[in-house]
């Protein structure tokens, strides 16, 4: 392929994408997909390569570019199928994200690719409405799904289907519960884009589509080499803490060596504390999809997100760690929370080779907050949301304000949706002012989320840097610790209480770091 063929390739795959992105925000029912984009799209080649992705989530997406491979291998593909997956110890992130994979076969019945969905269920079968439970084991988070055939030769699963229509009360959902309907979004968005597919094999061929992926994954590996021989070589260390993990534990370390050599750079985690009895552990996936993201920001921006981008990137951490835990240790918060930090430790590292190009540490959290009541409280619900904060500073500007940041690219769920879906009321949603750490540039503030229960319910809150305020760089300050109150007593970091009709949950989420040593206010 000529420059030119090459890009209409790679942009006609990106558009792919989109178009399932879109399916199946639009065919989804949960404001958790349709309103929040709490979901992920993207296009694997017959191998598990990642050929394109859209502009979604970053923390399934590097996940999935991670461990789609063994996820595809040796299985009886069939035209017609879907596999379904969450099992975070298999390719997954955390129990709520459950992957749909559709097998894409060209005319003469060659499988050429997949089309692949993973989007975050607020039901997936915990005791704790929001399935973001203070757990302790992976069973206690949900139903863990191995690679199950979701769809056989056109033909639903429907023992399956109806677990997924909502654990507990499986049983009593009839299969075309509101559940089961964002499930067969994620199925319609994968069919949408095998559509899309086979248009492409049948307008050029097959052998032409095998050879653009090849064109496109040696390209992207090029520019990928340039950008990274760009950085100064060398070893440059980093560590930072998580707050807790829900469970007594404290101040758990996270440690980093990036080494840059050459066109080539190796992430080494060694040193970071062993799996903890919390839920912060992380699958070695989590934790490669924050080295992805990272060096992926430091790439240009119209380098294609293929396989071939994190060719250069290698990446070790020891077996039973928290960020390469053993089954069955607890993952809820590990994929939210734990993948922040490691971005925050990424970029410190970095930080001291190329100060210039990085910011200050942002907010370190995705500020979540599960809630609900089961059946017997009135009409049963579950909700999740993650909150947005402030962004830390750099040597360009100022941190931005009220934003989800680094590992999640989700949209806050808008009053009138949430009002309209769910028994609470919003009496505060601002800006926290004077959060952000202050500098030559300042960080981005914060937020503030105050919500009344209107009838009973049980909430359950993982959040971080609330013992551990985000750091400045280059002498700035650090950004305002967050707050969680309840009725104005404050809560710790992550907990669960039950909420009665008239009570009402603050979250003040934290500012970013300031960047540089004169203070300007």
């Amino acid at each position: 392929m000529n420059p030119v063929q090459l890009s209409i390739f790679a942009n006609r795959l990106n558009g792919l994408c989109d178009e399932m992105g879109a399916v199946l925000r639009r065919s989804a029912f949960s404001p958790n997909i349709k309103d929040r984009l709490d979901f992920s799209c993207a296009v694997f080649d017959a191998e598990g390569e990642l050929c394109a992705q859209a502009a979604h989530i970053p923390v399934h997406l590097g996940s999935m570019a991670y461990a789609m491979r063994d996820l595809v291998r040796d299985r009886d593909w069939r035209e017609s199928s879907l596999l379904v997956v969450n099992d975070p110890y298999l390719g997954g992130t955390h129990l709520p994200d459950v992957t749909v994979i559709a097998p894409v076969f060209d005319a003469d019945s060659h499988l050429l690719a997949f089309t692949v969905t993973r989007a975050h269920h607020a039901n997936i079968g915990a005791d704790a409405p929001g399935s973001m439970p203070i757990s302790t084991s992976l069973d206690e988070e949900g139903l863990v799904i191995a690679p199950t055939w979701l769809m056989r030769d056109g033909e639903w699963n429907i023992p399956l289907a109806c677990d997924l229509a909502g654990l507990p009360h499986a049983a009593e959902l009839p299969l075309s519960s509101l559940r089961l309907a964002d499930f067969i979004a994620q199925a319609s968005a994968c069919r949408a884009g095998a559509a899309r597919l086979r248009l492409l094999f049948a307008e050029n061929g097959s052998q032409w589509f095998c050879h653009g992926l090849s064109a496109l994954n040696d390209y992207a590996e090029r520019r990928a080499r340039a950008a990274l021989a760009a950085l100064p070589d060398g070893e440059y260390a980093f560590s930072d803490v998580m707050d807790d993990d829900g469970q007594g534990h404290e101040d758990i370390v996270i440690s980093a060596t990036v080494r840059v050599f050459g066109d080539e750079v190796s992430v080494d985690f060694s040193g970071t504390a062993d799996q903890v009895g919390g839920n912060i552990n992380c699958p070695l996936s989590v934790a490669a999809a924050a080295v992805y993201y990272v060096f992926r920001c430091l790439m240009p921006a119209d380098i294609p997100a293929c396989a071939g981008t994190f060719r250069p990137i290698t990446l070790s951490a020891p077996e039973g760690s928290l960020l390469n835990a053993r089954r069955p240790a607890a993952v809820a918060a590990g994929n939210v929370e734990t993948s922040s930090r490691v971005v925050d430790v990424i970029m410190g590292a970095l930080a001291q080779a190329i100060p210039e190009r990085m910011a200050a540490a942002s907010q370190g959290s995705m500020n979540n907050l599960a809630m609900g009541a089961e059946p017997g409280c009135g009409e049963g619900w579950d909700y999740y949301e993650t909150l947005g904060g402030g962004m830390g500073a750099h040597a360009h500007g100022a941190g931005l304000s009220a934003r989800q940041t680094h590992m999640t690219n989700t949209l806050n769920t808008p009053i009138e949706s949430l009002e309209s879906h769910y028994p609470l009321r919003v009496w505060r949603y601002a800006i926290r002012p004077d959060s952000g750490g202050r500098g030559t540039n300042r960080g981005g503030d914060g937020i503030i989320r105050e919500l009344e229960f209107l009838s009973p319910a049980t909430f359950t809150l993982l959040t971080e840097r609330r013992r551990h305020a985000p750091w400045g760089l280059a002498g700035g300050q650090p950004g305002k610790l967050g707050e969680n109150r309840f009725n104005g007593e404050a809560l710790g970091s992550k907990c669960r209480r039950e909420a009665v009709r008239g009570d009402r949950l603050l979250m003040a989420t934290p500012g970013g770091g300031g960047y540089g040593d004169k203070v300007v206010d």
